[in-house]
């Protein structure tokens, strides 16, 4: 269900402190620039209407071949990429990439708050006046009539109507059965390994002073988090933003900063034009990957308090349940309430 459709106005002094806080965290992003080294540096071929895409990411050979090819189709030009540390040829396979500039650190992906401050950097330098993309490399954004209308389509349209930003819902697909039982392919669409999801329940609600809206359910809620709801993954995104040097993300892609363009995204059952980012993250590699990941300690506020989170995925469950439905396309989504419809 749809939080109010409206939030709660700021008062003078919440949007006082709200300027500050993206004051705060623009100079954290300018900081950060001395944290990336530039490994290829294409940017000089980036055109004024080019739609670019932002990513952050970490050993990711498996999910690239088909994440760059699936945002290409899509409209993306150019693809702004850091590198942390990657030791699975991720960054050797994006060095080759025309269409890549990438950057290379060593420092911690925690302490960037998550990576968002690089990030922002590369956004602020590169972005300014251009629709950009930032998401995850097992994030497969789609929409109403993505196959006939790419992301330059979308943009047109969002132009027309004033709008500054596109939202979507981050849906966990995973397969039936133990997840190191299914096969994945490199350049494979994840969703052929990846078919069932969670259709509800999912709940909202708009948080204060930020004025971003809450988006919590799903499979991860319900298997991982059920004696704690409130813990589990926040599930709303702003991916796609015509980009302003005075913007910054607040919490990763949740909400951003000046908190009016939040009101960009009103969660499932919602009115707004939205879309779904298809998340791979249970393809059968995350069952070796938790235990790397839990001994990193990168991925969570306090990340001690997610250990069984973890260990529940090393344990390799079967996330499927009898509620699961297999997976169809956007119409289907957007039957369901989990995207809004675009009126082309």
């Amino acid at each position: 269900m749809n939080a109010d459709p409206i939030p709660p106005s700021l008062t003078l002094f919440e949007t006082y402190k709200m300027r500050l806080r993206r004051r705060r965290l623009l100079w954290r992003s300018w900081r950060s620039r001395r944290q990336l080294t530039a490994r290829v540096d294409r940017t000089k071929n980036i055109s004024p209407t080019d739609i670019l895409a932002v990513v952050v990411l970490r050993n990711e050979a498996q999910r690239l071949p088909y994440f760059l090819a699936h945002y290409r189709r899509l409209g993306v030009s150019h693809f702004l990429i850091v590198d942390n540390d990657s030791d699975d040829g991720s960054a050797e396979m994006l060095a080759d990439q025309p269409d890549v500039s990438l950057w290379h650190t060593t420092k911690s992906y925690h302490a960037s708050r998550f990576g968002v401050d690089w990030s922002t950097w590369l956004q602020w330098k590169y972005a300014r006046a251009h629709w950009c993309l930032t998401v995850d490399v097992d994030e497969v954004l789609i929409y109403s009539g993505y196959r006939q209308y790419g992301l330059r389509d979308l943009t047109a349209w969002l132009d027309n109507r004033g709008a500054k930003a596109f939202g979507a819902l981050l849906l966990d697909m995973y397969p039936k059965g133990p997840l190191s039982h299914a096969s994945y392919t490199a350049g494979q669409n994840p969703s052929e390994v990846l078919n069932w999801f969670d259709p509800n329940p999912y709940r909202s609600e708009w948080q204060m002073p930020m004025g971003s809206l809450w988006v919590q359910g799903g499979a991860r809620e319900r298997v991982f988090f059920a004696d704690d709801p409130r813990r589990s993954p926040t599930l709303n995104k702003l991916p796609l933003v015509k980009w302003y040097h005075r913007y910054a993300y607040a919490n990763s892609t949740h909400s951003i900063l000046p908190p009016q363009l939040n009101l960009a995204y009103d969660g499932p059952g919602g009115q707004q034009p939205s879309g779904v980012l298809l998340h791979s993250k249970f393809l059968p590699l995350i069952v070796a990957k938790s235990a790397t990941e839990k001994s990193r300690a990168q991925h969570f506020h306090t990340p001690s308090e997610f250990d069984h989170y973890y260990d529940g995925i090393t344990a390799d469950p079967n996330l499927w349940h009898p509620q699961s439905l297999a997976f169809e396309g956007p119409e289907q989504l957007q039957k369901l309430g989990l995207l809004q419809g675009i009126d082309w």
